[in-house]
């Protein structure tokens, strides 16, 4: 992490907002599924998520490992947080005023224990394979071919994800196989759907970099 200028800062907190929005939006609205190929179900997540890891990878990219690590633990605070936030807020008494949106509410709102804590052990241990992996990859190549690294630390980071999530949340509720057959398509729908976001990551790094860059690459 060097030379950051007042204007590199900006866009580190422009990107940060948008990395926690999308981290929010997977834990929240993502709770909706619609039909996909083959009589299966894909989570409208899918079109966000993805931001999430790519934007783990642009930072770094532009910024340096260091960066990119702040974003992971921001994220792994602000789920922690939130989680915290719903569980206090689920336990406060309803008012009278309010029981017309309480079944709702609690549906949408009461995530069980197991699962919050799937959700949160997943992240932190994905994210973190992400980063892992994206400047191993990086050291590897001389910092050459982003896109392969992307795609690479991307396929290692989601299924890390996506296996932590099943198997914590549904093991011993679903037997292995079943769990087996949800693990594979929701990993690989959501690799296809970092690999589709690419254009977005070079777009993102134009951006950041801009057209005098004062941030030099490192793998520091």
């Amino acid at each position: 992490m060097q030379n950051i200028t007042p204007r590199d800062l900006k866009k580190i907190i422009a990107c940060l907002v948008l990395y926690v929005t999308a981290l929010i939006a997977s834990n929240t609205i993502g709770i909706k599924t619609m039909p996909f190929l083959f009589g299966t179900h894909l989570s409208v997540s899918v079109f966000y998520f993805p931001f999430v890891f790519l934007m783990t990878d642009v930072i770094g990219e532009v910024y340096g490992k260091k960066v990119a690590r702040m974003f992971v633990f921001a994220g792994i605070f602000c789920v922690a947080a939130f989680l915290a936030f719903n569980v206090i807020s689920m336990a406060m008494p309803w008012a009278k005023a309010s029981m017309w949106a309480h079944d709702a509410y609690e549906t949408l709102y009461g995530v069980s224990l197991r699962i919050s804590i799937a959700s949160l052990l997943a992240f932190a241990i994905g994210e973190y394979q992400d980063v892992l992996a994206f400047f191993f990859f990086k050291a590897k190549q001389g910092g050459k071919y982003f896109w392969l690294r992307s795609n690479l630390s991307n396929l290692w980071s989601q299924f890390f994800d996506t296996a932590i999530f099943m198997v914590i949340a549904f093991a011993g509720v679903y037997p292995t196989h079943k769990l087996i057959l949800m693990i594979i398509p929701w990993w690989l729908y959501k690799v296809a759907m970092g690999a589709a976001f690419t254009p977005l990551s070079y777009l993102g790094i134009r951006l950041l970099r801009g057209k005098h860059a004062s941030i030099q690459e490192t793998t520091a």
